[in-house]
């Protein structure tokens, strides 16, 4: 059982218990690769829990990039929150449909922004419904919400920043992925890019961070997965996945572990995967 922690991590307890809170907002962030079958917004649509607003991670990004769900501009997050009702005062909760997957890059998204009060629900939708707490299909009543951002630059990297944590090794870079992925032994799922991972990057696959109910480990057995992958957490850390969505759970195990000084590379994979003049590594 994880210890509540409104900044991090909550728990369906704490959750039932506050659900009526005037000043909590809870967004169901439910996204899925293509090869999932899943539509996160049709799941929404037919149970969410109850208030939840839909957060599409999609919509939500720069549309500007050629690259899949950046982080979107200030401008644009403001207005989509102060739509979606959420603002200053808040303490918000997220979750998606798998139990924890893409519900971390909300919760990071919002730290990138400035907010600190946000939470991600342990064992998301699975568990709730599991334990017998409500759902429904009604669309919130949302009303406009004043919200000031303050945009966060140390929780993200860009490519240029990442190659040179690579070349000096002064930090150390996760891949979130899956070890075939990793290794280069299994094709992208998204067309167009090499196989491999970053030079002097190490394998934490998000899975590894997961109890087999979708809840996150215990910071004790977090320490332990990340000693078992090499990871020296006295460096900085600088996370990465296919497009920046499961490398946020890796932040999240961090910050669960008092280790603060965590950052996404956003474009991920699906940058440097991309790019030839990119050196690429394959194997462990």
């Amino acid at each position: 059982m994880a210890s509540d922690d409104p900044k991090t991590l909550v728990s369906t307890d704490w959750l039932a218990a506050h659900l009526n809170d005037p000043d909590l907002r809870v967004f169901d962030a439910s996204w899925y690769l293509p090869d999932a079958g899943r539509d996160g917004k049709a799941e929404y649509d037919r149970a969410h829990i109850p208030g939840a607003r839909y957060f599409d991670i999609e919509e939500m990004s720069d549309h500007r990039s050629s690259l899949p769900h950046m982080m979107p501009p200030a401008e644009k997050f403001i207005s989509r929150m102060r739509a979606m009702g959420v603002g200053d005062g808040h303490q918000v909760v997220v979750y998606d449909g798998a139990g924890m997957f893409s519900a971390p890059r909300v919760w990071w998204m919002l730290r990138l922004m400035g907010k600190t009060d946000v939470a991600v629900l342990d064992g998301g939708l699975p568990k709730w419904i599991a334990e017998g707490h409500p759902t429904e299909d009604l669309p919130p009543v949302m009303r406009d919400r004043h919200i000031t951002v303050s945009f966060q630059n140390h929780l993200v990297r860009d490519v240029t920043q990442v190659a040179a944590a690579s070349k000096l090794m002064d930090h150390e870079i996760l891949d979130a992925r899956g070890p075939a992925r990793f290794r280069g032994d299994a094709p992208e799922p998204r067309e167009g890019l090499r196989s491999g991972h970053i030079p002097n990057s190490k394998n934490v696959h998000y899975a590894t961070l997961m109890n087999d109910d979708g809840t996150m480990k215990d910071p004790d057995a977090l320490r332990r997965v990340f000693d078992a992958a090499g990871v020296d957490l006295a460096k900085p850390v600088i996370s990465s996945c296919g497009s920046g969505v499961t490398a946020a759970i890796i932040d999240l195990a961090l910050e669960r572990i008092g280790h603060d000084r965590h950052a996404v590379y956003d474009g991920s994979w699906s940058e440097w995967g991309m790019y030839g003049d990119l050196k690429v590594e394959t194997g462990e």
